[in-house]
């Protein structure tokens, strides 16, 4: 996961800068399509996780990594055509998406004794390869953006070599598992709770992340408009990234001690980002940013690996793919729709109002995560879970 989120964090801190400046698009036409490559990513995680399920982890993650090296390769030859780069971006954005739900329920899987530990350990995987591949794609375009589309495809392809060794030997292909298609287990009434379950806990899952996905589309915007630079608010990041990886005996500490279920460390990360959110209604200089930053990192801490842990134990034999390519699909959509929402509210109402609003409807994740177990009793995410999750 650390080499995959690397690759993908060559590009996507550059598309804006690229399509704007390199390729002559208003910003407009550069947010549009960047929704259209997240839509696809949308897709890829439902394409992905079914796929998991009838065929395996291993054949999806290569149908992906082929898809993505294709259409990375094929990018660094062709980034000068505006046409071409949407094409390219749609397939890099479809083929990563397939793989992600894949690389979720094959962490769960082998690791028997469950738990969010394996979840944690990808959420960890994922920002060592966001903070590097970011760091790296900047480098690299100091000197030319070919480089930056050439190293995609370069890190693609080691990932490519990485599971055609090594993942082709795991024994945790969904398929073994149930020969029923999802349509056919639904109609089952035990397949039908959980699956409504999941649909619950979700539905609370993407206001965290209409709200998160604020820092890196109106927040950004905000900070520039107080005057705070570009390299400053480039730190906010790195201070996020290193809290995720330097901060995890902490956390473990805590939920030890103190956070009694997974759906506590739910709540208590919701609470968190509430906090942050009223902090950052009041902020006007760095430093109030930087203190909301390291509010909002303690928070996604507890809520991004306990959710596709809860997803995974919810998942019925043979659906643990479906369910994590839904998961993976609600993150990816409000980080689609949460940039759109953010700036109608600002323009109209205000960055306060904004941050104030985003404040009241985490109340639906509290009441989301409350309810959406209630029709499967014999599912106990207990006290035993959370504590097993963080070891």
């Amino acid at each position: 996961m650390a080499i995959n989120v690397t690759g993908a964090s060559f590009l996507w801190p550059l598309n804006t800068i690229y399509m704007s400046q390199e390729l002559g698009q208003s910003l407009t036409v550069a947010g549009s399509v960047l929704m259209v490559n997240a839509t696809a990513g949308v897709i890829g995680n439902l394409i992905g996780g079914k796929l998991f399920d009838r065929i395996g982890g291993y054949r999806t993650i290569m149908i992906g990594v082929t898809i993505t090296i294709i259409s990375a390769f094929t990018l660094a030859v062709l980034h000068e055509s505006f046409l071409a780069y949407v094409l390219l971006l749609i397939g890099l954005g479809f083929g990563a998406g397939m793989m992600v739900p894949c690389m979720y329920a094959m962490a769960g899987a082998v690791w028997p004794e469950g738990g969010r530990r394996p979840f944690n350990a990808i959420y960890v995987a994922q920002n060592v390869g966001v903070a590097t591949g970011a760091a790296i794609g900047g480098f690299l375009a100091s000197f030319r953006f070919d480089f930056v589309f050439l190293g995609n495809g370069l890190m693609y392809l080691g990932f490519f070599g990485l599971a055609f060794f090594f993942f082709r030997h795991l024994q945790v292909d969904g398929a073994q598992s149930s020969t029923t298609n999802v349509f056919e287990q639904a109609e089952k009434v035990e397949h039908k709770k959980r699956f409504h379950a999941l649909l619950l806990l979700c539905s609370g899952f993407l206001i965290c992340w209409i709200a998160y996905a604020q820092w890196p589309s109106t927040i950004s915007a905000h900070t520039q408009a107080l005057g705070i630079p570009l390299s400053y608010y480039s730190l906010l990041w790195t201070i996020n990234g290193g809290m995720i990886i330097f901060c995890q005996p902490l956390i473990k500490f805590f939920i030890n001690r103190w956070v009694h279920s997974l759906k506590a460390q739910i709540y208590v990360g919701i609470g968190i980002f509430m906090i942050a959110f009223l902090v950052l209604a009041q902020a006007e200089v760095f430093t109030a940013f930087v203190v909301a930053m390291i509010i909002l990192t303690v928070g996604e801490m507890f809520v991004w690996p306990a959710v596709p842990t809860i997803a995974y134990q919810l998942a019925p034999e043979g659906k643990a793919g479906f369910y994590q390519g839904i998961v993976n699909s609600i993150g990816t959509g409000g980080r689609l729709i949460g940039p759109l929402f953010g700036g109608i509210m600002a323009d109209v109402f205000g960055m306060s109002a904004l941050f104030y609003t985003l404040v009241v409807l985490f109340l639906i994740p509290f009441v989301m995560t409350k309810i959406f177990d209630r029709g499967i009793p014999h599912l106990s995410f207990t006290r035993e879970d959370a504590k097993k999750s963080a070891s």
